[in-house]
C-alpha cells in the first residue's frame, strides 16, 4: 500500500511540492480527513458537504443527466427471446436445427456442444407491441408493459464471455478477471456522496434461492481505497450487520471509543503516512454516523398504502425483489448514488417455460412500479435505471425439446438489456439481431460500450476516470468502449 501511495506522489495533479505538503500540513492527510468528519454535525440533507460530494475528480467532467443509477441485475442470463426479442420464424421452424451458416462455427459450452441435434426453440409466450412506441415485449411482462414508453431496450448487447463467473465479473467490474473495481466503487471514487449519512454503493439482494454465486467481490472496492466498497442491506432487523452497539454499550461511549481510536490512527498514520488509516477512520466515523441514517432510510413500514399497492403484496415480504425495488427507491430519495439491487435464478438450461414464468411474477410489478414511482416523484428525469444480466440464451434448446419444454444455453452473441431515466431516450428500440436471434446485425452494443454510455449520463469521461495501481493505469473500460450517443438525449 505504501508503494502505491508514493506512486500518486508523483501525480501532477497535487498542489505544491510533496516536501511542503507533508511538512507545511500540521495534521497531515488524515488529519485533514479525520478534521472533516468531526468538525461537526453530519449534514442529514442528500446533498452533504461539497467536500464530501467532490470525489476524485472534483466534479464531473461535463454537465451530467444522472445523478444516481439504479441497477437491477438479472443474475444467471434471462431468456431475451422469451421476453424482448421477439423472433416469430423461430416459431415457424421450431424443431428443425440450428443453420451452420447462422452458427458460423461459434463456440458453444460443454453443456450442449456434445448435443446430436441444436433444435431451434420457438418461444411459448405471445408477444404484443406495448405503448405509442410498439416495443414488442411478451406477456410475462404486463406491468413493465406500462412503462414501455419511458424505457430504452437496447436489443445488440454482446460479451465475450461465455459462462457465469467471468461474465458477471465483466458486467459488475469491466474485467472477466476477478479483482477489480466495482462499477459502484468507481463512481463512489470519481464522485464522491451525496450523503455523507449514508454509503455511497449499497448492494441488496433477493431473498431466494441462487442458482450462481453472487460474491461479494462483485460490489467490492478492488484496488480502490475500501471506503468505496459497495454495502450490503439485508432484510430483517438488522439492515447492515455489525452497526448496532453491542449489549451495554452507549451512544456516548461508542463516540469517546471512536475519538480515542482515531487519535491513534492518527498516530499511525503519522509515523507511516499509510492512506488506508485515513480510510480507516472515515470508515469507522460513517459506521457511527450510520446507527441512525440506515434504520430510517430502511423503515419502509412507514410507506402509504398506495405505494404498497404500486409494487404490490410481495412488497410487504422483506427480502423480496418488490421491498428491494422500494427499498432502492428510498435510498435513491436520500442520495445514495449507486444501488445494486441482485435478482438470481435465471439460469435455465431445461425447464425455462416454469421457470421463467416465476421469475417474471416475482420481478416485473417491481421493475413497472419503481419506474412509475420516480416518475411520479420527479426523479426519474436524473435517476439512470438498469435491467440486465451478463449474457442471453441460445435459440435453440439444450436438452429435449417438447411442445410444452425447453431449455436454453448461455449465449454471449447477443442479448437484451435496457435503460431508462438519467438522460436516456425514452420509448427507444436500439439495435437489432438476425431473424433467427443468434448474432447482432445492427447497432452492436459491447460490455465497456455499455460502461462508458452510464459514466457519459454520469458526466464522466470514461477514458479520464483513472487509478494507478502496480505501474499502471486503469479504468473501469480498460483500454476501449464507445459512448452510445445515439440513445442519450440532447
Amino acid at each position: 500500500m505504501m508503494g502505491d501511495f508514493r506512486e500518486h506522489l508523483h501525480d501532477p495533479r497535487l498542489m505544491g511540492t510533496r516536501r511542503h505538503f507533508f511538512s507545511r500540513t500540521s495534521l497531515g492527510l488524515g488529519g485533514a480527513a479525520l478534521a472533516s468528519l468531526l468538525g461537526g454535525a453530519a449534514d442529514p440533507s442528500p446533498t452533504g458537504s461539497p467536500d464530501a460530494a467532490r470525489g476524485s475528480l472534483g466534479g464531473p467532467h461535463f454537465a451530467p443527466k444522472a445523478k444516481r443509477v439504479i441497477y437491477l441485475f438479472m443474475s444467471g442470463g434471462p431468456s431475451q427471446l422469451d421476453l424482448y426479442d421477439y423472433k416469430p420464424l423461430l416459431n415457424r421452424m421450431n424443431g428443425k436445427d440450428l443453420p451452420d451458416s447462422v452458427r458460423q462455427g461459434q463456440r458453444l459450452t460443454g453443456m450442449s456442444s456434445n448435443q446430436a441435434a441444436l433444435p431451434l426453440a420457438g418461444s411459448l409466450f405471445g408477444f404484443s407491441r406495448q405503448g405509442e412506441s410498439g416495443a414488442w415485449m411478451s406477456e410475462l411482462l404486463p406491468h413493465t408493459a406500462k412503462v414501455a414508453d419511458d424505457i430504452c431496450l437496447l436489443r445488440s448487447l454482446y460479451t465475450e464471455a461465455i459462462n457465469h463467473d467471468p461474465a458477471i465479473t465483466f458486467f459488475q467490474t469491466g474485467s472477466q478477471i476477478a479483482g477489480r473495481p466495482s462499477i459502484g466503487a468507481w463512481l463512489s471514487y470519481g464522485l464522491g456522496s451525496m450523503n455523507e449519512n449514508l454509503p455511497t454503493f449499497t448492494v441488496l439482494i433477493s431473498r431466494r434461492p441462487v442458482d450462481q454465486p453472487l460474491y461479494s467481490r462483485l460490489w467490492g472496492n478492488g484496488f480502490l481505497p475500501s471506503i468505496h466498497q459497495g454495502v450490503q442491506f439485508r432484510s430483517g432487523a438488522e439492515p447492515v450487520l455489525y452497526l448496532e452497539n453491542p449489549p451495554g454499550e452507549t451512544v456516548a461511549g461508542r463516540r469517546k471509543m471512536l475519538d480515542r481510536l482515531a487519535e491513534l490512527h492518527q498516530k499511525e498514520h503519522d509515523a507511516n503516512l499509510d492512506p488506508a488509516v485515513s480510510a480507516r477512520i472515515a470508515q469507522y466515523e460513517m459506521a457511527y454516523r450510520m446507527q441512525t441514517s440506515v434504520p430510517e432510510a430502511a423503515g419502509v413500514a412507514g410507506e402509504p398504502e398506495h405505494i404498497y399497492d404500486l409494487y404490490g403484496p410481495d412488497s410487504r415480504k422483506p427480502g423480496s425483489f418488490a421491498a428491494n425495488c422500494l427499498l432502492a427507491r428510498r435510498l435513491a430519495e436520500r442520495g445514495v448514488r449507486f444501488i445494486q439491487l441482485y435478482h438470481p435464478g435465471w439460469d435455465h438450461h431445461g425447464g425455462l417455460p416454469a421457470g421463467i414464468r416465476q421469475l417474471t411474477k416475482e420481478t416485473d410489478q417491481g421493475c413497472g412500479a419503481l419506474i412509475r414511482d420516480l416518475k411520479q416523484r420527479g426523479m426519474l428525469d436524473d435517476t439512470l435505471v438498469l435491467w440486465g444480466g451478463e449474457f442471453g440464451r441460445t435459440n435453440y434448446s439444450q436438452g429435449k425439446l417438447t411442445a410444452t419444454d425447453y431449455g436454453r444455453d448461455h449465449h454471449p452473441r447477443c442479448f437484451t438489456a435496457w435503460a431508462a431515466g438519467g438522460g436516456v431516450k425514452p420509448g427507444m428500440t436500439f439495435g437489432e439481431t438476425d431473424e433467427f436471434g443468434y448474432n447482432v446485425v445492427k447497432d452492436p452494443v459491447h460490455v465497456h460500450d455499455f460502461h462508458a454510455t452510464i459514466l457519459a449520463l454520469l458526466g464522466i469521461d470514461h477514458e479520464r476516470l483513472t487509478f494507478k495501481y502496480q505501474g499502471r493505469y486503469f479504468r473501469l473500460t480498460d483500454v476501449s468502449g464507445n459512448v452510445v450517443k445515439p440513445i442519450m438525449t440532447a
